[in-house]
């Protein structure tokens, strides 16, 4: 079993079906699952995305710098956050929701050392505001964050149950992959992450499991390392 983990959700993962605002069903089955793992003992922290609210590169136009965007989607990751975090302690866990962008009203400031500690003390640790700067994506955050806070694996829920050599919800005959290398990955251009999150993982021998969130209970089997996903890493 992993003992720290970093959980990637995009914003989207909060909508439900259709990917926008936050549907209550799919934030409720969302926070069981991030419960139970905490209460296994992995001291777990999530990042989280806006792109249900706002996603600041396609929101970019004539009227609108991308810096702009980037920012207003920062802000979205902070209001995600904040409804991710009621609804956990709503459920009795214990949180606290830290972000790259000072909102001190709402969330603390993100500090390294006190996040460390937060995780130590089996608080979930809910990480917003992006890296603070435009032109990084959430996946860029969750990797940098992985680095610092020492996390053993970096895991990233999405809609498809992992990694394919093309668009499985285009063309059924794509074939998954069970293991895949940082190299492949870049050489092939494969829609896992940003090439930036990838590099840094590569950089940092940080391994990388892509899964799908649309089966309960996928958390849980992803921390017991049961085989489900894709897991990306130095040796594929």
């Amino acid at each position: 079993m992993y003992k720290r983990i970093i959980l990637k959700l995009s914003g989207e993962m909060l909508g439900g079906e259709s990917g926008k605002g936050i549907d209550p069903t799919q934030l409720k089955s969302l926070c069981e699952q991030v419960i139970e793992v905490n209460q296994l003992g992995v001291e777990t922290a999530v990042v989280i995305g806006g792109g249900n609210i706002m996603r600041g590169e396609k929101a970019r136009s004539e009227l609108l710098h991308r810096a702009t965007a980037d920012y207003m989607g920062m802000l979205a990751t902070v209001i995600n956050a904040l409804a991710l975090q009621d609804a956990l302690e709503s459920m009795g866990a214990e949180t606290r929701v830290m972000s790259a962008i000072k909102a001190e009203e709402v969330c603390e400031p993100y500090i390294r050392r006190k996040a460390l500690r937060h995780l130590e003390l089996r608080r979930i640790v809910i990480l917003a505001g992006g890296t603070g700067n435009p032109y990084f994506t959430t996946d860029t955050t969750a990797a940098l964050r992985s680095t610092e806070l020492k996390a053993e694996i970096l895991m990233k829920a999405t809609k498809v149950p992992g990694v394919f050599d093309s668009d499985p919800v285009k063309n059924p005959n794509a074939r998954k992959y069970d293991r895949l290398s940082y190299m492949k990955v870049l050489q092939d251009r494969l829609n896992v992450m940003d090439t930036t999150a990838i590099s840094l993982c590569m950089d940092n021998n940080l391994p990388i499991l892509v899964f799908s969130l649309k089966e309960p209970g996928n958390i849980r089997k992803a921390v017991m390392k049961e085989n489900i996903g894709t897991i990306i890493s130095a040796e594929g």
